[in-house]
């Protein structure tokens, strides 16, 4: 399998799977904020610090985002091109939000599809800070209870990246949601058999899969090949079969010269580049 040599020591442990709940939630963004405030603060409203969104049709504008690009030094395996600034309103048509805390404020990490005035689909990883809800929005969302995703330093990949931790349990446990995992996964292992593997050490025979990360090219069950080196990729519909016999993954990603890709992956051949940040949600109890 395809793999890179980053820059620190490889870590021992390649992916944390931490049992918690999660709760559907149906979130109204403000037009104004910062798509970073709007998400973090709509998930705050509801009791929840971490959790997981989708922006599908949200207006933008301001609208920053970059893509994947060579690392200018040794100190990364791969960086981010300068920044994309499409003129005028900027229509999500895909996205996926992980939503945790960096640095001890609330953060996302959105990957995503859109299209601006000129009409043309572009794809990459959105600046949350600087790109801003133009309309107030609804959103479909997970809040979750039990985990976070809280962003650390990586002495492996000398990037700071969400890691899926345990939370403390509030003053009062929620009433219902589903039985989850929060999902880190670092470089190198194929995408499909960890989650496997973590479903099924997890007792989660069938499961929807929501996330964001970056893989090492891609490799789509119908043949198609891309050979970008880096990637930035969400899972627009994931899911765990019955029994956790396999994943199927159907994504979408910006490569490094900006083209946009979407199918679904080949199991077992799509190691992770940097990381992959999930959110697993048993479809039953």
């Amino acid at each position: 399998m395809r793999s890179l040599r980053h820059p620190g020591p490889p870590a021992a442990e390649r992916v944390r799977a931490v049992p918690c709940r999660a709760h559907r939630l149906s979130l109204t963004l403000p037009a104004g904020s910062s798509v970073n405030e709007a998400v973090t603060g709509a998930l705050a409203e509801a009791g929840f610090a971490s959790g997981f969104a989708q922006l599908d049709g949200v207006a933008i504008s301001p609208m920053r985002y970059v893509i994947p690009a060579p690392a200018p030094d040794e100190a990364h395996v791969a960086w981010y091109s300068d920044t994309r600034a499409p003129e005028g309103v900027v229509t999500v048509e895909k996205a996926a939000v992980v939503a945790g805390i960096r640095d001890g404020e609330p953060f996302i990490h959105c990957h995503g599809i859109w299209r601006a005035a000129d009409g043309v689909r572009r794809a990459g990883h959105l600046l949350p800070h600087d790109s801003v809800v133009a309309h107030e929005a609804r959103v479909e969302a997970w809040g979750i209870e039990g985990a976070a995703f809280v962003a650390r330093d990586d002495p492996e990949t000398n990037f700071k990246l969400f890691s899926a931790e345990v939370a403390a349990a509030g003053a009062a446990a929620r009433e219902g949601g589903r039985p989850a995992l929060a999902c880190t996964v670092r470089p190198n292992g194929d995408i499909s058999h960890t989650l496997e593997v973590a479903c099924a050490r997890n007792g989660i025979p069938e499961a929807a899969v929501h996330g964001v990360g970056s893989l090492i090219g891609v490799d789509f069950a119908d043949g198609r090949h891309v050979p970008s080196y880096a990637t930035e990729v969400m899972v627009a519909s994931g899911r765990v079969a019955a029994g956790g016999a396999e994943a199927s993954l159907d994504v979408a990603l910006a490569d490094m010269d900006g083209a946009v890709h979407e199918g679904v992956l080949l199991r077992g051949g799509n190691p992770v580049c940097v990381t992959f940040e999930l959110l697993v949600v048993a479809s039953a109890d």
